[in-house]
């Protein structure tokens, strides 16, 4: 099969194809290719789907950018094979009146052809790729584009973060490194320097600055752990890598944040690391710890966020960070890159490689800053302690379906069936979904409006001039093997709902029409259920 692949391959055409000189007329129209790699690019939400592929016509390989993958015609009677051959990245001879061409592909034909009507509709195509700004960085990639088949390329890209320089010392020596994050339109990338790169390009970079980082520059598969960054690689600085400042300093993003709101940490898995933003409610004072594995002490400050969720959460920043945070409580803080524990039911911890903005200039901060200083300075909130155990076993609850609950007939007997099942919401009943609930600490009992602005609780015998709602919900959820009703109180509710029932009443009275997106919105998620199961009677039915 191979061999018969082979045979077919038009060897030779791709420098035939991107050479100047070579008589157009004498080259392949449709060359026959072999596709070594194809990869999904990750666009701006409404953009074309894109793809980023490798040809190879066994002698030359070229790394493109699809726009879409309709054009191409699919040999399948010659099966999938290996790589054939051991091609290699298709270099262009330099000239000084000939402007450089491109090797990405388009929909409808080749880029860097000879038709300038192609040549325009290509770039219009890209918009990540931006225009030459002078001939030194004519061949610019966007980051996205960048893998170890990339070949003699260019980025132009701001760094967003720039970490202090590390030490280690092992049984096979001594060293030193940095890493950089870098942003540019179309995504982010790690960059690293190890010993001679750290002394000679740490003092170039500088955060929020945009560089122009040119080839030689390893291209490696993304160590995950040292890395928050979505990309499947990242770079390591070499002798011969290029970093000059660029001139224009606008044109690349700031940062680019995806964010978890505090609410929704309970349905994220520990150690995965995510962005957050939050209103600074309370600021711990300074303390130190010694790592157990290094006997090193290190700084740390804990911090206390909350959103409009209802949540709050504890967010540690530690070295430097810890000790010189001098950010005033109530402020909005954005962090990127920040570990979720789930010491305390869900904790956040600030990574080395990560990094926070204080009141930034996005519509997430000021829709957040108008919420509190409306109403959310005066709420109470709630943290995930409570919720500790809702995503294992806890106290080695059984982990059931819902065929399997309703086959062993859980909550049948007198006494109360405990069990986890993992499903998804697929009806949140809107009807009695709150009650109003007494002030008093600890209490929660419903209260009774005997006049206006007079809310009276028989437990406390006590009169409150407004109720706190709670959920009491019932929602309908379903796996691959059936479906169940269960019961939620306020602490899932306003998980589900992604706000406290107070704003769903408000909602109720005030913008239906929101209230009804919110439920749509509870709709189609998957959480794990941790669950209690006892029959009991009400009205004299058993239910």
């Amino acid at each position: 099969m191979a061999a018969a692949a082979a045979q077919r391959v038009d060897q030779g055409s791709l420098a035939a194809i991107f050479d100047s000189n070579t008589d157009p007329n004498s080259a392949v129209s449709q060359p026959v290719l072999q596709c070594v790699q194809v990869k999904p690019l990750t666009g701006q939400p409404g953009a074309p789907e894109r793809f980023r592929v490798v040809f190879s016509d066994i002698s030359n390989f070229v790394q493109s950018m699809l726009a879409t993958l309709l054009d191409l015609e699919v040999l399948e009677e010659l099966g999938e094979c290996d790589k054939l051959g051991e091609p290699k990245a298709l270099e262009f001879k330099a000239e000084e009146d000939v402007k450089p061409q491109s090797t990405t592909i388009a929909s409808n034909g080749f880029y860097g052809g000879n038709s300038a009507q192609q040549q325009s509709q290509s770039r219009q195509s890209l918009p990540s790729r931006p225009t030459a700004s002078s001939a030194a960085h004519a061949n610019i990639y966007p980051i996205e584009a960048i893998s170890p088949y990339a070949h003699k390329w260019t980025i132009k890209a701001r760094c967003t973060n720039k970490s202090e320089i590390k030490t280690w010392h092992n049984k096979n020596g001594e060293g030193k490194l940095f890493s950089v994050n870098l942003l540019d339109e179309s995504g982010e990338i790690r960059g690293t320097g190890f010993n001679d790169q750290c002394d000679m390009l740490y003092d170039v970079f500088q955060e929020g600055g945009v560089f122009y980082i040119t080839s030689p520059c390893r291209v490696n598969m993304a160590k995950k752990q040292f890395s928050n960054l979505n990309n499947d690689y990242e770079l390591m600085f070499e002798r011969d890598t290029l970093v000059e400042k660029a001139e224009e300093q606008n044109g690349v993003p700031q940062v680019r944040y995806n964010f978890t709101n505090i609410g929704d940490l309970q349905t994220v898995e520990k150690d995965t690391t995510i962005d957050t933003i939050g209103i600074l409610k309370e600021i711990g004072e300074t303390s130190q710890i010694t790592s157990k594995t290094t006997s090193k002490p290190y700084d740390k400050r804990d911090l206390q966020l909350v959103d409009n969720t209802g949540y709050s959460v504890k967010l540690t920043i530690w070295g430097n960070t810890a000790t010189n945070f001098d950010v005033p409580e109530e402020s909005v803080v954005a962090f990127k890159g920040v570990k979720v524990s789930d010491f305390g039911g869900r904790s956040l911890s600030l990574l080395s490689s990560g990094s926070m903005n204080v009141d930034p200039d996005i519509d997430d901060a000021h829709k957040l800053k108008g919420w509190y200083l409306a109403q959310g300075k005066n709420d109470t909130f709630q943290n995930h302690a409570s919720m500790g155990g809702s995503m294992g076993t806890g106290r080695g609850d059984p982990i059931k379906t819902i065929l399997q609950v309703k086959e062993e007939n859980l909550g049948m007997s007198d006494n109360a069936d405990y069990f986890t099942t993992k499903a998804t919401i697929i009806y949140v009943k809107q009807e009695n979904v709150s009650y109003p609930a007494c002030l008093s600490e600890g209490c929660n009992k419903k209260v009774v409006e005997v006049d206006q602005g007079q809310w009276r609780c028989e437990r406390c015998d006590k009169t409150h001039p407004k109720p706190e709602y709670r959920y009491i919900m019932s929602v309908n959820i379903s796996d691959h093997t059936g479906q169940m009703w269960l019961s939620c109180f306020d602490d899932v509710g306003r998980m589900i709902m992604g706000m406290p029932a107070d704003k769903e009443q408000w909602l109720k009275d005030n913008d239906e029409r929101t209230r009804q997106d919110a439920y749509q919105e509870a709709n189609c998620k998957t959480w794990v259920f941790k669950c209690r199961a006892k029959m009991d009677t009400f009205q004299d039915q058993q239910r």
